[in-house]
This record gives structure tokens, sequence and C-alpha cells, in this order.
């Protein structure tokens, strides 16, 4: 939606598909760069924005979208109508900039199907019980078009993206990297989760959720173009060959926090944490040392972003209530996470990527595990070469064979 050229294209693109006799509902996101010049404006009038009026500024990226992509529509021949999150009765709680969707109201969506109409919502947005305009978060139009297919009971929910599929990494730092055809939900929900920016996680969540078929393709490839992009399928194929590893996500936006000297006893760990919840500010991996006459060190990693607001919320409520020695803090560290449904059948992954690791000289500072995932904290300095060399050391660049799927 970057420009009237590309909006005609998703147009034809539309076209195509009603064309093959199918209902078609599309969640348009701003155009280009319009979220930030919004945001940019309200933070030049007020350096401290209230989040309600967030909302309503930046939902208008969304709706001047709709309208653009309906009329480039009907001046093709194709019947469209747009909505607002709020006509459409999208409704969600009031956390404003990040609400989460309760419900749907999906009587005048399939209205408008019935009649034959293309039906454009915007993406992003809805309305809290008060009736307030609220937004999703950063990528929320993904949430919307899953959810919308979820209560439509959709066939499939196409996300078109700047990338023509999932790939094991990011080509940007490893060129050698592969399209995925297909990689399972728990996978694509953990490389969300980890870093992976191809899709919002929530939007995932909630495909897994209510069990909506997935696609991710590009949005750049030519209308008439046959590429299935990467599905997100829900069962594991058995006849499918599984690579032990699917993708590797990283995440430079981490920052680690220490809180050295606590009292090694019941209630320490709800004393550090407990305030930093009610902050609302979201922990990631947590390691408590081994204690030493009573007395340990507990560390955790907080989105860069909350770095500062933790340490000063750290110092000055949570240091002096359990008499910590210091609070130490670095923000320039980078998590590294191995992803793969194969993890559970194979022994010896975290081996491998932690010897591979030590033969570059990259020191792991955090360890964090899951059955499906292994993730790593380093230096910032050497994200792009740890990625790059698990990539190599676990052969990504290749498609799984028989003989590498043997235990």
């Amino acid at each position: 939606m970057g420009s009237p050229e590309r909006i005609r294209e998703v147009a034809k693109r539309v076209a195509r598909f009603v064309k093959d006799g199918h209902q078609v509902v599309v969640v348009p996101s701003a155009m280009a760069g319009e979220t930030n010049r919004l945001l940019k404006l309200a933070a030049e009038l007020n350096a401290d924005p209230s989040p309600r009026e967030l909302d309503v500024i930046a939902a208008t990226g969304e709706q001047v979208s709709i309208g653009l992509l309906s009329l480039a529509l009907q001046n093709i021949g194709v019947k469209a109508r747009s909505y607002t999150g709020f006509q459409v009765k999208i409704l969600t709680d009031d956390a404003h900039t990040k609400a989460r969707i309760l419900s749907i109201d999906d009587a005048n969506i399939r209205r408008d199907l019935a009649d034959g109409n293309v039906v454009v919502v915007a993406g992003f947005q809805g309305m809290d019980a008060a009736g307030n305009i609220t937004t999703l978060g950063r990528g929320g139009s993904d949430t919307t078009g899953v959810a919308l297919a979820a209560a439509l009971k959709a066939d499939e929910c196409q996300i078109y993206t700047d990338v023509d599929g999932v790939y094991t990494t990011d080509p940007r730092i490893e060129p050698a990297a592969r399209r995925l055809a297909t990689i399972t939900f728990e996978e694509m929900l953990e490389l969300a989760s980890q870093g992976s920016k191809v899709l919002q996680i929530r939007s995932v969540e909630f495909a897994g959720k209510y069990k909506v078929k997935l696609r991710v393709l590009s949005s750049f490839t030519d209308t008439d173009s046959t590429d299935m992009g990467t599905l997100i399928t829900f069962e594991e194929d058995e006849n499918m060959e599984q690579a032990i590893i699917s993708g590797i996500a990283f995440n430079r936006d981490e920052a680690k926090i220490t809180v050295l000297g606590v009292p090694d006893k019941p209630g320490v760990a709800f004393s550090i944490l407990g305030p930093i919840a009610d902050a609302n500010i979201e922990v990631d991996v947590i390691i408590q040392n081994v204690s030493h006459d009573g007395i340990t060190d507990f560390s955790f990693t907080v989105h860069r972003a909350e770095f500062k607001r933790a340490m000063q919320l750290l110092e000055d409520k949570v240091k002096p209530a359990i008499n910590a020695r210091s609070i130490s803090g670095d923000d320039r560290i980078a998590k590294v996470s191995l992803v793969g449904i194969g993890m559970r059948t194979h022994a010896g992954v975290a081996s491998k990527m932690f010897g591979a690791l030590a033969r570059e000289g990259i020191n792991i500072q955090m360890i964090s595990t899951s059955e499906i995932k292994t993730s790593v904290v380093v230096d910032e300095k050497y994200m792009e070469l740890a990625v790059r060399v698990l990539h190599r050391e676990f052969e990504l660049d290749k498609a799984p064979t028989e003989e590498k799927m043997k235990p």
C-alpha cells in the first residue's frame, strides 16, 4: 500500500480471486511510512501524548487505505465496501496502543459478501466497550486479518508482506537462507516470539487458537504469479521430510539486568519481578545463580526500550526492599534462537549449538530452552556472526533428507 500504483496492483490481485469465484475480505495496513508520520506529528505537539489520542491519530492511516483500495476496486468493476474497525464492531479491551480483540460482529460483512461485495476492513484497530478507538500495536493488521478469518471461518488467511514467505533466517543476515514451503504453527509461534518479524506474534497466537490456515506471500510478485509462499500448518505430517531445525530467529532489542547479592529464600524472585510486572514491563529470559552462603544473583532480560525504566524501578524500590548489594545492566546484548520440532526427537542439539559458538569465540551469557527451542544471549556485536555460524552448522541452506532425519 505504498503508492497509488501499488494499491492498483492490490486491487488487481483481489479481482483475480473474485473472478475465480471466491468471496474476499481484505485487510490493508496504512500506506508505507504513514503511521510513523502520524506518530511523529503527535510527538512534536506533545512529548508525553495520551495513549487514547495516539490511537485516534494512528487509526486514520488504515482508514485512508480502505477508502483508496475500495475506490481502486470499483474503478476496475469490482463491487467493494469499506469498514473501519469500529464500524465492523471489532470489540477490544481498553489497553490503548496495544489492545486485544475480544469479539467481532460479522453480520455486516456476511451481508455484503452475500451481495457480491469485496469487503475492505481497516486493520490494526477496533473499539472498546466505551466506544473509544483502540489500536492493536505494530503489525496489528495481521492480527485483524487472522481474527476476521476465524470469525468468518474462512478457507484460508493469506498474509501479503514484503517477503515471499518464511525463511530459515533473515536473508539480509545470511544470504544462504532458504524459504520454507511449510512450517508448523508451533515453530512459527516460537520464531515470532523469539524475534522473527514476518508475522506479529499475536496473529500467530490467534491462528493457533482458532485453527486458522495461514499462508505468507509476497505483495511484490506479479498478480498472476503461482508462487505459493509458506503455508503454516497445524498438524505434523509424518510423511513430510522434517529438519531437526527449521529456523533461526534473533532479537537485538534485548537488555540484561542483574540484581547482585540477594538473599536466596522463598519470595525473593517475586519481590524482584512483581514490581516489574506491575509496571507492565515484559520479562523474557530468567536465570538465578547457584547460592553461596545464602546469597545469590538474579538475572533477567527485558526489551531494550524498557531498560532504563526497569533499572530505575529496581534501584528505587526493589534494591532497598530486599537489601540487594547492587543492580547492574547491559543494553547491548542480543538473543539468538534455534527453533524446530525435530528437537523433540534428536538429542545433542544444544551441545552442537554451544560447540559451534565456542569455536568462533562467542561467549554465551544466558541460556533458555523449551521443547522445540534453544535460545542464547550473546554480546550484540556477535549476533550476526552467531546466526551465520549456526545456519552453516545445521546446514539450513539444504532441504532436509531422510538421512538427516535419522536420530
